[in-house]
């Protein structure tokens, strides 16, 4: 069975939807799962009962992880400083429109670049001083989607692979 990692959206945030990681692994532990397409919604309502409230809840693999690391549109370019790079990782494909509704967003000097279900954003000013917000994001894309800095990226997709390993 893949690994899959789950990536929730607008929860420990500013002290908001606050959810300990154990009692959060524990929830996880107690789902039983067998159909890929059906984990997102399960975690939702399994989140949503336990805890309150319902976060987007985004999955990916393994290597659909790989693939977005190998993917990440800013590697070759130098002077990238990985720290200020964000992938946001959308539950679907927002469509060419909502592309190019968050396309026609003036944000530089901010970056946005669209790969497969991911969307890589980098900012050279750091994302606290951004022009791109993620109420922006969400009115152009219309999808669920939720962003992770490249080091959580990286990070999650080695955890992936332990586990991948261990099976």
């Amino acid at each position: 069975m893949p690994v899959l990692i789950s990536m929730l959206r607008g929860f420990n945030v500013g002290g908001h939807n606050k959810i300990k990681m154990d009692a959060l692994r524990s929830l996880y532990e107690s789902l039983k799962f067998t159909d890929c397409q059906t984990y997102a919604a399960r975690l939702q309502s399994a989140i949503a009962r336990k805890f309150g409230f319902s976060p987007d809840v985004i999955l990916r693999t393994s290597a659909e992880l790989r693939a977005a690391i190998a993917t990440n549109p800013f590697a070759k370019r130098a002077g990238i400083d990985s720290s200020k790079l964000l992938v946001a990782f959308l539950a679907s494909d927002p469509g060419a429109q909502a592309r190019a509704n968050l396309s026609a967003i003036k944000i530089a000097p901010e970056e946005v670049i669209f790969a497969g279900r991911e969307l890589y954003i980098y900012f050279p000013n750091g994302i606290g001083r951004a022009k791109l917000s993620w109420p922006a994001i969400d009115r152009a894309l219309k999808v669920p989607l939720t962003g992770r800095n490249w080091n959580t990226v990286t990070k999650l997709l080695e955890i992936g692979e332990k586990l991948e390993a261990s099976q």
